[in-house]
């Protein structure tokens, strides 16, 4: 007979910027969102701005501080709630003593490899002006990859930057669906969107409707890293 050994179930550590605005259910900010266990850091100073601007290199610190004390904490794996950091991704999974995994971009080049000839993946993102090749290069994605994001003077996209205490959430959903029909009508080779911002998963399936595309969010990609973390056992 065969005896298994209990092992506690495997925590998720996110690391969350610090924002004001809300995180509804569906956003990796909030721990509702998830099926499994989740434990959250917020890393002060770590704002949208800072975060998606040219000096984001100055918070490596702290968000390698915020990683290590979550593991301490007892988290298996860790992740952020901004796809932008994927520029510092090798650095950052390089000083954590548990898998890292910092942005959804992780998956594009996976997601690639699924398609049929001749179709590309795309990515939707918070800014298409603010993510630049070398974010892309943190995820391994190659530089030329068809992205779009939200218009700059959209209520979702101003909400984010801005910090605001509401959510208008079917302008937000308005405001993604724009983006993606923007991308399918200058890439029709797309076969499949890659969404890199964190607070976009809960339009993921108006997109999905919208484009008649596979769509893979920041979930679909936490969800296949804690599967690792936690493999279902028969």
């Amino acid at each position: 007979m065969t005896s298994k050994t209990s092992k506690q179930t495997p925590v998720l550590g996110i690391l969350v910027l610090d924002t004001g605005f809300p995180r509804i259910r569906g956003d990796v900010g909030n721990s509702s969102t998830f099926n499994y266990p989740v434990m959250l850091k917020t890393v002060s100073g770590a704002t949208p701005t800072e975060v998606t601007g040219p000096n984001v290199e100055r918070l490596l610190d702290a968000f390698a501080s915020g990683a290590a004390e979550l593991i301490e904490q007892g988290a298996a794996g860790i992740t952020t709630t901004c796809g932008f950091l994927a520029v510092l991704q090798p650095r950052l999974a390089a000083r954590c003593t548990v898998p890292f995994a910092a942005s959804s971009l992780l998956q594009v080049l996976s997601v690639q490899a699924t398609l049929p000839a001749g179709r590309r993946v795309g990515i939707i993102t918070f800014s298409a002006q603010l993510l630049t090749a070398a974010h892309l290069q943190g995820a391994g994605v190659p530089a030329d990859t068809p992205l779009e994001g939200l218009a700059p003077d959209s209520a979702f996209y101003r909400m984010i930057i801005e910090g605001h205490d509401h959510i208008d959430v079917e302008q937000a959903e308005r405001d993604v669906v724009a983006a993606g029909q923007r991308l399918i009508d200058q890439h029709p080779e797309i076969g499949a969107i890659v969404v890199e911002c964190a607070n976009m998963p809960p339009y993921s399936a108006a997109l999905r409707d919208a484009l008649d595309l596979p769509i893979y969010d920041p979930l679909s990609f936490l969800d296949w890293f804690y599967a690792s973390l936690s493999p279902r056992a028969f």
